[in-house]
């Protein structure tokens, strides 16, 4: 099942003109969080940038959490349902929200793909926002958890010049580790940009093309 939703030319979400556009947005997510927490229904946003390995990751995961919960997937794009129908091949429902010139979901479309899923028969739900490492930061959907992955083909400076998404993830995925040596990437150091930026987070290396570290991102989210 993929069901399609289009924000129309220039919506991120219709707001009286008196409204903060941040706080109309915070108010649509603490809604969506309401809405999920009613239904049972874990929310997991996965944000990063184009090509950093988002629904590549969100794929390995529904593999390996198949039999475990019953699972959905947002797929945030600006045109296209690639990534949707790759998801789709797994079986479980997908909703497309594709943004136009959007760089980022906001609440209110995800409420409007909420309304597309059936939440009575869901435990988790994946919402892949737009590649993109700056605008996401400041538009929290009501997931419950904020993933942002990181591929070591940005560079080694991708977090201390994109630092705020980071400040606002609960999880940080460092992904094609595979590639690291051959870039001249020091893992070890771009962790610790990682901690400097947001003590908290928790940090896991991945390859998703061979599934390696894909049992600790299960792990860093609880699942």
């Amino acid at each position: 099942m993929r069901e399609v939703v289009r924000a129309e030319e220039g919506e991120v979400f219709d707001i009286e003109l008196e409204e903060s556009l941040l706080e109309a947005n915070r108010r649509l997510a603490e809604e969506n969080r309401a809405l999920l927490d009613k239904f049972g229904v874990r929310a997991i946003d996965v944000m990063g940038s184009v090509g950093s390995g988002k629904t590549s990751l969100i794929s390995r995961l529904v593999e390996s959490l198949r039999g475990r919960y019953r699972m959905a997937y947002i797929a945030g794009d600006l045109t296209t349902t690639i990534d949707a129908d790759l998801i789709a091949a797994h079986g479980i429902p997908v909703v497309q929200v594709n943004t136009g010139k959007e760089c980022h979901l906001d609440a209110n479309l995800v409420a409007k793909a909420l309304k597309r899923l059936n939440l009575a028969d869901l435990d988790l739900i994946f919402i892949e926002n737009v590649g993109n490492l700056i605008c996401p930061a400041e538009f929290p959907l009501g997931s419950h958890q904020r993933l942002v992955v990181v591929s070591v083909t940005e560079g080694p400076y991708v977090v201390l010049k994109h630092p705020y998404i980071f400040m606002e993830a609960d999880v940080a995925v460092i992904n094609k580790v595979d590639l690291a040596g051959h870039l001249g990437i020091d893992l070890a150091k771009l962790e610790g940009d990682l901690r400097a930026v947001n003590p908290s987070i928790k940090i896991v290396r991945t390859c998703c093309l061979t599934g390696e570290g894909i049992g600790d991102v299960i792990e860093a989210l609880g699942l």
